[in-house]
């Protein structure tokens, strides 16, 4: 996939009502602070299209990017984030929840975790859920440039171990600094397109 065009369509709030799209969508999840913004940017070839931060939680709303008139890129918000208060947690997770459930239109989620960590109780959580509402999570392990390449098959061993997922489970490292594992993540765009052209 070539991104040639790129536009910050919409942007939905907590009360806001979901958009009634006719495009197919990508959504992105994941902690605060694993790197979503920067993965977005990454695969768009935009420095601050997705605002990164070095305050974690920035990210409160659901946003959905135009890529090239064909398809949304969807940036929901981070979980996990402790400096914020349990109403607001559950709000966000409350329009993460509906957006899953309701949309026409997702074809595939990513989960982002940070690959020199054990993935968190919400990790896993979201993991489960994702499943729960019928997509085999994508599984992006950021941040591969602060591990040695040597140490990749491990770390990727511990991320599926730790979330109880299948061998058949895709997990791709990624590194936003090289952008390595970008080509293979908008391989996956180009597979949903092709699906929808069948």
């Amino acid at each position: 996939m070539i991104i040639k065009n790129v536009e910050l369509e919409k942007v939905i709030g907590p009360t806001s009502k979901l958009p009634d799209n006719s495009l197919p969508e990508v959504a992105f999840a994941g902690k605060s602070n694993v790197g979503k913004s920067s993965l977005i940017n990454t695969l768009m070839n935009r420095k601050s299209l997705a605002r990164t931060s070095s305050e974690p939680g920035k990210t409160q709303t659901i946003n959905f990017y135009n890529i090239n008139g064909e398809m949304y890129f969807v940036d929901l918000p981070g979980y996990g984030y402790a400096k914020v208060s349990e109403a607001e947690k559950k709000r966000w997770g409350k329009m993460i929840e509906d957006y899953l459930n309701t949309s026409e239109m997702l074809r595939v989620v990513f989960l982002l975790i940070d690959i020199r960590h054990k993935p968190s109780a919400n990790d896993k959580q979201m993991y489960e859920w994702i499943e729960y509402v019928g997509f085999e999570p994508v599984i992006i392990a950021t941040k591969s440039d602060k591990i040695k390449r040597s140490q990749l098959e491990k770390h990727i061993k511990m991320i599926r171990d730790e979330l109880g997922a299948s061998e058949e489970t895709i997990i791709v490292p990624f590194s936003a600094l090289n952008k390595f594992g970008r080509d293979t993540i908008l391989d996956f765009c180009d597979q949903v397109l092709e699906n929808e052209d069948e």
